[in-house]
């Protein structure tokens, strides 16, 4: 039996909002910053491996808006189409549409203002980067139907979760090459990995209700299928810095990511919940430690 944490805690500056700000607010997870931060760090690497940290602080900046925007209309679309599940979900059944603080039309005028202020961001590209971000959209879409579909969701949520590396990268180098690819799939693999763990949570609930996921599909064997997709987003990170700076020593800017990714997988317990949930969490950390690592490689390459 899983110790589940609750989905929505209502705690901080949330729980002082009034009942339909507060329902807004959930639901866009803006009381849970970490998703936040996931989505952000990939467009932060392409950015600092591509040599553009010291003249492009203002695009830093716009990424992360665009990420606290599109975060909140990616969790709204999902509670929309997810609503029904969410329902049969110990974890997710007090979200705001499913426990009725939140209608479904208000949702997806929530939803429509969210969108808006990520075309504000949109507007702030050049053609390339821009035509790049634009093409999200389709898988972004998608995403909530994956766990209905392939045991997989979780390589799907890499697919998206780590687009703004592309759109970051293609901003400041203009092009779409080799190491933005290397990099952008190891970005893919430590989403499969930490997006595992987040769903070691569910998976009592998921396999009542027939919901797919990688840690279901990993079965006993989770713990060593993380380390692999971990050991195989670092391999990716290290060949992408090596193409910029192919140098031994440019690779030990890794070691601190590859250690804390390490931690991760030593110390997790997939049957407690608190533990699982505060791995997934410490991944704000690994993304820090991977953008430190790009910034000293594409500042001396």
């Amino acid at each position: 039996m899983v110790d589940i944490v609750p989905d929505s805690e209502h705690r901080g500056l949330v729980a002082r909002l009034p009942p339909r700000l507060r329902g807004l607010a959930l639901l866009a997870r803006f009381d849970r910053p970490t998703g936040v931060w996931l989505l952000f760090w990939p467009g932060a690497w392409g950015v600092a491996l591509a040599g553009g940290i010291a003249g492009h602080w203002p695009l830093i900046l716009w990424l992360l808006l665009g990420s606290i925007a599109m975060r909140g209309a990616g969790c709204v679309y999902n509670d929309i189409v997810d609503r029904d599940l969410d329902a049969q979900v110990a974890r997710t059944l007090a979200r705001p549409i499913p426990s009725g603080l939140v209608s479904i039309r208000l949702a997806w005028g929530w939803l429509v203002v969210l969108c808006l202020v990520g075309l504000v961001v949109l507007l702030q590209l050049h053609p390339l980067a821009a035509g790049v971000a634009v093409a999200s959209l389709a898988p972004v879409a998608a995403y909530p139907f994956m766990k209905r579909i392939t045991w997989w969701p979780q390589a799907w949520l890499g697919i998206v979760f780590s687009w703004a590396l592309l759109v970051g990268w293609s901003e400041v180098a203009r092009d779409l090459s080799a190491p933005m690819w290397l990099l952008y799939a190891g970005s893919i693999a430590w989403v499969i990995g930490y997006d595992t763990i987040y769903a070691l949570q569910d998976r009592e609930d998921d396999a009542l209700i027939g919901v797919r996921s990688s840690a279901l599909r990993m079965g006993g064997h989770v713990r060593g299928g993380i380390a692999g997709f971990y050991a195989a987003a670092t391999a990716l990170w290290a060949a992408a810095v090596w193409l910029v700076r192919p140098d031994p020593f440019a690779l030990l800017a890794l070691l601190p990511a590859a250690a804390h990714l390490a931690w991760q997988v030593a110390t997790l317990v997939p049957a407690d919940g608190a533990n699982t949930l505060a791995r997934f969490r410490s991944n704000r950390v690994a993304g820090l430690l991977v953008f430190a690592a790009c910034v000293v490689v594409g500042s001396a390459g």
